[in-house]
């Protein structure tokens, strides 16, 4: 992963992993247009959060995952 985007989906996991967020908190939060980022997808892909439906009444929520914990925990690089 270049450097910039593991920045940035550092920053992203980080801001997951602060408190409960819904999956409407996160797509408002991270949308992005132009330049798209990708960063809510590469997150999905690689498995460092997930999206769980606890109640069909509320927004699932986003989780940061094992395999998230252990990117922030990580060498700076993403490198893992």
């Amino acid at each position: 992963m270049a450097e910039s985007a593991s920045l940035l989906m550092r920053e992203f996991l980080t801001w997951v992993s602060e408190r409960p967020r819904t999956y409407d908190d996160a797509m408002a939060a991270w949308q992005s247009h132009c330049p798209r980022q990708t960063i809510w997808e590469d997150a999905m892909i690689e498995g460092l959060i997930q999206v769980l439906t606890e109640d069909s009444l509320r927004s699932p929520v986003v989780r940061i995952t094992e395999r998230g914990k252990s990117f922030l925990t990580g060498p700076r690089n993403g490198q893992q």
